[in-house]
């Protein structure tokens, strides 16, 4: 597994050069933000992500590891972005991305594409 700290400055400047890639407003996740995340999927692949609205210190992100989802209630576990961002280097970039968005991440490949059903929780 490859870790990685990245300062906050890197974070944010990542994530907007995706998003200004594709022409998206960039809705940074900052690294003290929690998100939802399947820690008993890690290692799957595809990695999936989606984002529903900010609340307070919530992200809106949701991401799991893996062909299925759950509706299990323990499913997803509270985390701060960073210990997400030193685990999965991979999707620093993705979390820029605002509310409304998906993405599916495997290897070489990447999905992303708006979802508005996400704005309505």
């Amino acid at each position: 597994m490859v870790t990685r700290n990245y300062s906050a400055i890197e974070i944010d400047r990542l994530q907007k050069a995706f998003c200004d890639e594709r022409k998206v407003p960039c809705v940074p996740t900052a690294g003290q933000s929690r998100l939802g995340f399947a820690v008993s999927t890690t290692g799957r692949l595809p990695i999936n992500g989606l984002r529903h609205p900010v609340v307070g210190e919530t992200s809106g992100w949701y991401i799991w590891c893996g062909e299925e989802s759950s509706d299990a209630p323990d499913f997803f576990v509270p985390l701060h972005s960073q210990h997400v961002y030193e685990e999965h280097p991979e999707f620093v970039k993705l979390l820029g991305l605002p509310p409304g968005y998906r993405f599916l991440l495997a290897g070489d490949y990447l999905d992303v594409w708006y979802d508005s059903s996400l704005l309505s929780v």
